[in-house]
């Protein structure tokens, strides 16, 4: 029967399991300690670096004028020229294949979210509408005149990449 390999494999990984774990006992039956282990590695609060590189870096000046790519880390307001005048996006939360954001301009507000490897939104202002999408691999819109097309991207490295484009 079949049943000798499987119980010498359910064997093996049950000794295994039992590895690494307590004391260390001598032969007479006393423990000794273990040397401590060494600690995690400790946290950074320096943001993390990208996987991808955006044209205008981490320069979110450069959005100002509606064109630009950037990579973000951290929650950012982000102003820019829209159809109507004055218009921002607030990255609101990025993380490792995460990115939400919320974008006002005018009177008008709109905000998504992508969760998942390769995943993007995009929102198209217009004049008197905008509109957005989400999803894996979502492709935004080219901007057409009198629009601005934002397109952010999540990265499994914890940062986003944000291009705004103008029509």
């Amino acid at each position: 029967m079949v049943r000798e390999p499987i119980a010498l494999t359910l064997l093996a990984v049950l000794t295994l399991a039992g590895c690494g774990s307590g004391p260390d006992r001598a032969a007479d039956g006393t423990s000794t300690p273990r040397p401590p282990s060494s600690p995690p590695p400790s946290s950074s609060s320096s943001p993390p670096s990208p996987t991808t590189t955006a044209a205008d870096g981490r320069n979110t000046d450069a959005c100002a004028d509606a064109d630009c790519e950037v990579t973000v880390s951290e929650p950012v307001a982000i102003p820019f020229r829209g159809p109507e005048g004055h218009a921002e996006l607030s990255v609101t939360e990025v993380g490792p294949d995460r990115v939400h954001y919320e974008v006002t301009a005018g009177d008008g507000r709109s905000s998504g979210g992508a969760d998942g490897p390769g995943w993007g939104c995009y929102t198209v202002l217009g004049e008197d509408s905008s509109s957005n999408g989400c999803g894996p691999a979502a492709p935004a819109p080219s901007a057409a005149p009198g629009t601005v097309v934002l397109h952010l991207t999540t990265a499994p490295d914890g940062t986003a990449t944000v291009r705004i484009s103008s029509g």
